[in-house]
C-alpha cells in the first residue's frame, strides 16, 4: 500500500485511483518531466520476476489507440510497478451507473471503440479475458480506452489453463470451465453492449445451479424486451455476441465491428436532425478506429463504403446524383441543403483513409496531420 506524497525512483504518489484483484492502481507524477502517470502496483510482490513482467510484456505487445498504453514497468525499493498512460476522465461502468442506459448512437460509438482494440489485441495472440465497463476508461472527450490486461494471457497458453478468471456477470459459458477462446472476449463485448442499451445486465451472477441454463442460453432474453427503442437489427447483433454456444457467437472482433458499422446508418436515418443546424456548424461524435483491416477484406475499404451500407436506395440516389454534379449552381444548392440535414459522417484519414477521432488532429495510425 503506497501512500500520497511517498516516492518511488522519479515517480511522486498523488492519490489512489482504484484496486482490483490483481493490483492497486495510482496516479502520480513523473517528477522528471512534469507529468501525470498512473502506476499500478500488483498486490503479490512474492512472485518470480518472470511472472511479474508478464502483464507489462502484454501491454508492450499491444499498441492501440483505445488500449491504455505503457511507459515501463520498474522496481524501487523493492516494489514492482508498472507505469501506464493516465487517462483523464470516467470508466464505463461509473458512466452506466450515473446515466443509466446510454443513447443508442453514443452506445454503438462506444462498442466499435472497444472492437477496435480487442480485435487489435486479439490480432496479437492476446485474450484479456477480464473485459467489463470497470476495465473500460472514457475520456474527457469520448476516447475509450480498454484496461486492466492484469488476467490476460496469449492465446496458446489461455488455451491449456483450467482456472476460471473473469468477472462472473461478463464471463461467457465456456470460461465457467476454465476455457477462453476470442470469442469468449466478444461474448464479454455483448454483456457491456446489453448493459448499455438496457441499464441493466442480462442476467445476475450466475449461481451454481445456473449453469446449466447458462450454457442453454436461457438465462438471456433479448434486449428489445427492456428497451424497445433497441432496433431489430442491433438486437440481433447483440444476441449473435451472446449466443452460448461459441461456434454460434462472432469469432472475430472485425465481425462484429463490421454489422455495427453497416447498422449504424439506420440508426442515424431515425435520428431527427435540428433544422438550426448546418453543415459548417455540425461537430461529429468519436468515431470507431477500424484498425489495420483492409487486406482481410481483399482491399481497403472507403468511407462510402462505411457510412452508406445501408442507406435507403432513393436517399442514397439523391445524394450521389448531388455529389456528381456539385459543380453546378442549381445542384449545389440542393447538395448543400442535404448536407446541412444530414446526420455528421465519421471522419477518415486523408492518406490511409482510416477513421479517426472527431478530434483528432494527428491520423494515430499512420501519424500525418489532418
Amino acid at each position: 500500500m503506497l501512500f500520497k506524497g511517498q516516492v518511488l525512483g522519479k515517480y511522486k504518489i498523488l492519490s489512489s485511483l482504484g484496486s482490483g484483484g490483481f493490483g492497486t492502481v495510482y496516479l502520480a507524477k513523473d517528477t522528471w518531466i512534469d507529468k501525470n502517470v498512473a502506476i499500478k502496483v500488483p498486490h503479490r510482490q512474492n512472485l518470480d520476476f518472470g511472472e511479474l513482467l508478464r502483464e507489462p510484456r502484454l501491454l508492450a505487445s499491444v499498441n492501440h489507440p483505445n488500449i491504455v498504453s505503457i511507459t515501463t514497468a520498474e522496481k524501487q525499493d523493492g516494489i514492482f510497478f508498472i507505469v501506464m498512460e493516465y487517462v483523464q476522465g470516467d470508466t464505463l461502468e461509473n458512466i452506466i451507473a450515473r446515466d443509466g442506459l446510454l443513447d443508442l448512437s453514443r452506445a454503438l460509438d462506444y462498442t466499435c471503440q472497444i472492437c477496435n482494440a480487442v480485435d487489435h489485441a486479439h490480432r496479437q495472440g492476446v485474450l484479456h479475458r477480464d473485459l467489463r465497463p470497470a476495465n473500460v476508461l472514457v475520456s474527457d472527450n469520448d476516447l475509450l480506452k480498454v484496461a486492466d490486461f492484469g488476467t490476460s494471457r496469449f492465446l496458446e497458453i489461455a488455451a491449456h489453463g483450467t482456472t476460471v478468471i473473469g468477472s462472473p456477470p461478463y464471463m461467457a459459458p465456456e470460461q465457467f470451465q476454465g476455457k477462453a477462446v476470442f470469442a469468449s472476449d466478444l461474448y464479454s463485448v455483448g454483456v457491456t453492449m446489453y448493459q448499455m442499451l438496457t441499464g441493466v445486465l442480462p442476467y445476475d451472477t450466475p449461481r451454481p445451479e445456473d449453469l446449466e441454463r447458462l450454457f442453454r442460453g436461457e438465462l438471456v432474453s433479448p434486449p428489445r424486451l427492456r428497451n424497445n427503442q433497441i432496433p431489430k437489427r442491433i438486437n440481433d447483433i447483440i444476441m449473435r455476441a451472446l449466443a452460448p454456444d461459441v461456434g454460434a457467437r462472432y469469432q472475430r472482433a472485425a465481425d462484429l465491428l463490421e454489422d455495427l458499422l453497416a447498422a449504424r446508418p439506420l440508426v442515424r436515418r431515425n435520428v431527427t436532425p435540428d433544422p438550426r443546424e448546418s453543415a459548417s456548424s455540425a461537430t461529429p461524435g468519436v468515431t470507431p478506429r477500424l484498425g489495420d483491416r483492409g487486406s482481410d477484406r481483399g482491399g481497403e475499404r472507403t468511407p462510402e463504403r462505411l457510412g452508406g451500407v445501408d442507406r435507403p436506395p432513393e436517399r442514397s440516389d439523391r445524394i450521389d446524383r448531388a455529389d456528381r454534379a456539385a459543380d453546378t449552381p442549381d445542384i449545389s444548392g440542393l447538395q448543400s441543403r442535404l448536407r446541412a440535414r444530414e446526420t455528421p459522417q465519421p471522419r477518415f484519414c486523408w492518406k490511409c483513409r482510416k477513421a479517426l477521432h472527431s478530434r483528432a488532429g494527428r491520423c494515430p495510425f499512420c501519424g500525418e496531420p489532418q
